[in-house]
């Protein structure tokens, strides 16, 4: 899909692998959406009401490793045009959480029976874009290959506060040997917009991860003797920060299942 002007497409032929994930979606696939639709950007989402999106949107401009915000929605307006013409953020993605108090009370594959007009989706940069150039680079991405969830880590790192939302830094982990890690960190570093660079790189401990074998969220992945952890900020972030700060209601994806756009991987490298 070609864009024309903000907002604005035309499709290709490339451009229906896209659109065919989010149909995907609607039609009830909850998997994860590691390798699904190559070339094209996913999205972490967060949906809040209006009356708190405003302290949010700073938090995510204070907090820009783990939240770049790639699209927003009007507010009560299901729709993001600039991220896909036909994009409905209520349907489009593989399973979402509904939060309240700062829990999770359900897991639906869409969220008709809990949209309101109130309501405002963040669409944050993910990880899984900087993935694909990682890939043709010939680095191995091992939640890919066994077709896993990604692991992900509650950290001992305080975000910068804004209003009500505070909380600990999410990081994603991936590892490699030491070669491998200084060519990623190269890598990811051309895309600021989905994390960009790694955060940390081994020890976890120093980070306040117990075990590496346990992740707090997605799944588990061995990191071999002649390997570190590379460990980059990760858009599950404002789920950690909606639990601490008790939000009354807000959702968000289910982590590891995210939003497919319509935006090309290749377009967000800044070098």
């Amino acid at each position: 899909m070609t864009i024309l002007a903000a907002g604005q497409f035309r499709e290709d032929q490339a451009s229906l692998v896209s659109r065919q994930a989010r149909l995907a979606c609607r039609a009830g696939m909850a998997t994860t959406t590691a390798g699904v639709a190559g070339g094209f950007v996913q999205g972490n989402l967060a949906i809040l009401p209006e009356k708190l999106a405003g302290s949010f949107h700073r938090f995510c401009q204070l907090n820009p490793k783990p939240c770049p915000i790639i699209g927003m929605s009007d507010v009560g307006d299901p729709r993001i045009p600039s991220l896909g013409i036909d994009l409905d953020i209520r349907t489009d993605l593989p399973r979402y959480r509904v939060w309240r108090d700062g829990e999770v009370v359900d897991e639906p594959t869409d969220i008709m029976a809990h949209w309101r007009d109130d309501l405002v989706a963040f669409v944050l940069g993910c990880s899984y874009s900087f993935e694909e150039a990682l890939m043709e680079d010939g680095l191995p991405i091992r939640h890919v290959e066994g077709k896993l969830r990604v692991p992900m880590y509650r950290t001992d790192i305080a975000c910068s506060p804004s209003g009500p939302f505070a909380g600990p830094l999410v990081v994603s982990m991936r590892p490699f040997r030491p070669a491998q890690a200084i060519r990623a960190i190269q890598i990811t570093s051309r895309f600021p917009s989905v994390h960009g660079a790694p955060v940390h790189l081994g020890h976890p401990q120093s980070i306040g991860i117990a075990d590496i074998a346990r992740p707090d969220y997605g799944d588990a992945v061995p990191v071999e003797a002649d390997e570190i952890p590379v460990f980059w900020a990760c858009g599950v972030t404002p789920q950690a920060v909606i639990a601490a700060a008790k939000v009354p209601f807000a959702i968000t994806h289910a982590p590891g299942l995210m939003l497919v756009t319509d935006l090309r991987n290749k377009d967000l490298a800044v070098l």
